[in-house]
């Protein structure tokens, strides 16, 4: 299916700039299909058989899109390290897929000027293995086939060519997003802007620059772009809307993104083995992007069940976010027994997250099944009481934990970046301010100000992290 795309690519916008990299120089639509072209030559000529992996150890650049599409175009299985993890993690990965050949020089390998013989299409044939994030434990391997990023490409672009303009690419390379997005974004045919790392700075200046009539990215970056000094004196007259997905945005976010860029807001919601999930769009309430994650995308179905049973729970109920759709993963890599458990045995996924329908049908999240904890006997959901205390006008950014307690079984911990280093907010402060609107048991019963909170390399608050640094101190 890529490998298709990629031509027809090459096809209708020619010339036309497709990636600019970090250091400014940019490809083509008809570079990057030639250039493809002759990578994959270059796998032929390492061995690479089709079904083989082939594992990307590459920086944000044009050629990581190149090597991708090569893959492609031979049937190999492209298997994207994000090269912000440490050197030892990115060698776990490459152990645990075993790749025919490992890509980390952004010159190989390049073949001869030909063309690689045609592939027999096949939707199932597996094109890419997306690690996830690994917030609550190791990363895995989710397998995605052609199947699924048609379908993904369906969602985005309803299978229509054109559309597209100036975009930023807010995250890692490896991640689902640009992995399952490639083919969407080619067909639209604007231009993608690299980065060698994000920073607000960076982002801020490029969209301005270059006219971007969105602004896309994990609620961190958009509140980080919303504080940097330069944000007042940027001119982003151009922006038009603002996405926010890849994590929990609070409602105080959503609010101060209307109020200070004047533009409708859209969150998405889904997860590394889901492809695709949930969404506010902008015909929605505004209301549904502050409270909500929205409602189903076509082709998904939801069903919030019982952790332990399966079962679906009632309306306003508090269970297992499942999913269910042509996007889902087919699996993780070479781990059945991991596999098996991320479905229910009528292949709904577990994502893992908790949340309930409201009476509106939209989904409410309240967070990971991992995090919650029970504090005499009542359930604590972290993000819920994060949402509120995110409010506080003392407190820039908050995360709450658990720790063990020999009377209660489990207390929160408030977590906290202070507005104000020299001025931060007492645990009495905070627990006045939340009780308007949390139960006396959701709130926090310590306090820990921090210059900032740990974040994995996908730029999500690493609660694994900081439960270690609460706990050791």
């Amino acid at each position: 299916m890529l490998d298709a795309v990629v031509r027809e690519a090459a096809e209708r916008w020619g010339d036309a700039t497709c990636l600019v990299a970090p250091a400014g120089w940019s490809m083509s639509y008809r570079t990057l299909d030639e250039l493809s072209d002759r990578m994959a030559v270059g796998l032929l000529d390492e061995g690479v058989v089709e079904g083989d992996v082939v594992a990307l150890r590459l920086p944000p650049s044009p050629q990581h899109f190149a090597a991708f599409a090569a893959c492609a175009k031979v049937g190999a299985i492209c298997a994207a390290i994000n090269p912000r993890l440490t050197n030892a993690e990115q060698a776990a990965i490459v152990e645990r897929v075993e790749p025919r050949v490992v890509i980390d020089e952004l010159d190989g390998p390049v073949g001869r000027d030909a063309i690689p013989p045609p592939l027999v299409a096949d939707l199932d044939r597996p094109l890419a293995i997306v690690f996830t994030s690994g917030t609550t434990g190791e990363p895995k391997g989710a397998v995605y086939t052609g199947r699924q990023i048609r379908f993904i490409t369906e969602v985005d672009t309803a299978m229509q060519w054109g559309g597209g303009g100036p975009a930023l690419a807010p995250t890692s390379l490896a991640h689902l997003g640009p992995m399952t997005k490639f083919a969407g974004n080619l067909m639209r045919g604007g231009t993608t802007y690299l980065l060698d790392r994000w920073s607000a700075g960076t982002a801020l200046r490029l969209t301005a620059e270059h006219h971007m009539a969105a602004i896309a990215g994990i609620p961190t970056q958009v509140a980080l772009m919303l504080r940097h000094r330069d944000f007042e004196s940027t001119d982003l007259s151009a922006v038009r809307a603002v996405v926010i997905g890849g994590g929990p945005a609070t409602p105080a976010l959503i609010r101060e993104i209307r109020e200070r860029l004047g533009v409708p807001v859209s969150t998405r919601y889904s997860c590394t083995e889901a492809g695709v999930g949930l969404g506010t769009g902008r015909g929605d309430p505004p209301d549904d992007a502050e409270v909500s994650v929205g409602r189903p995308h076509a082709g998904v179905e939801l069903s919030v069940r019982d952790p332990d049973t399966g079962a679906p729970v009632a309306a306003g109920e508090v269970g297992e976010v499942s999913l269910r759709s042509e996007a889902v993963m087919s699996g993780y890599w070479h781990d059945p027994e991991a596999t098996a458990a991320a479905f229910w045995p009528d292949r709904f996924l577990r994502t893992g997250d908790l949340g309930y329908l409201d009476d509106h049908g939209r989904l409410r999240l309240v967070g990971r099944s991992k995090e919650m904890y029970v504090r005499g006997g009542y359930n604590v959901y972290p993000m819920e009481v994060e949402s509120v205390l995110a409010t506080h006008p003392s407190g820039r950014d908050v995360a709450i934990v658990s720790l063990p307690d020999g009377v209660m079984g489990e207390v929160g911990v408030a977590v906290v970046v202070a507005t104000d280093p020299t001025s931060p907010p007492s645990l009495d402060e905070l627990r006045a301010f939340a009780g308007a609107t949390l139960a006396h048991h959701k709130l926090p019963e310590t306090l820990r100000i921090v210059d900032s909170l740990p974040l994995t390399p996908m730029d999500k608050v690493d609660k694994v992290t900081l439960r270690m640094h609460v706990a050791e101190h």
